[in-house]
């Protein structure tokens, strides 16, 4: 490997290490424009990443709420609701998080954010005991 291959992977390390996940577009940022990554980086730890007032658990439930409210990528919210809990933040109290999305961004969004929680939480439902029609997931 050469030297700046080495410094990448070094730099996606301590990515995962501080952030508890990285994203596919880092990965290949990484390697394909290393510059690009460490400058959306740099921004990323002075809001998120960075003690300042807020704690962690608190910036992951507004990265939540935030994607579920922009429609991200199921994966990406699923990534924020695992680190949320390795905090030892609650699936309830991840799941208040994203029905704050309701009033704001709608059924849609909320869906969006609920399905990826589900997932992630292995939560379950109540099924109807009368002849239905399938409704599904309201994500996809």
């Amino acid at each position: 490997m050469t030297t700046e291959i080495l410094k990448a992977q070094d730099y996606i390390d301590d990515m995962a290490r501080k952030r508890g996940y990285v994203l596919d577009y880092h990965k290949v940022m990484a390697l394909h424009d290393f510059p690009v990554l460490q400058a959306a980086n740099h921004v990323v730890s002075a809001a998120y990443l960075d003690q300042r007032t807020l704690d962690r658990k608190t910036k992951e439930l507004i990265f939540i709420v935030s994607l579920t409210v922009m429609r991200a990528a199921k994966g990406h919210i699923q990534s924020h609701i695992r680190v949320a809990l390795d905090l030892g933040l609650t699936p309830t109290e991840i799941l208040e998080a994203i029905e704050i999305s309701l009033p704001e961004a709608g059924i849609v969004a909320f869906q969006a954010g609920f399905e990826a929680w589900r997932e992630v939480v292995g939560a379950d439902g109540i099924e109807p005991t009368v002849a239905v029609h399938e409704g599904g997931n309201g994500a996809s």
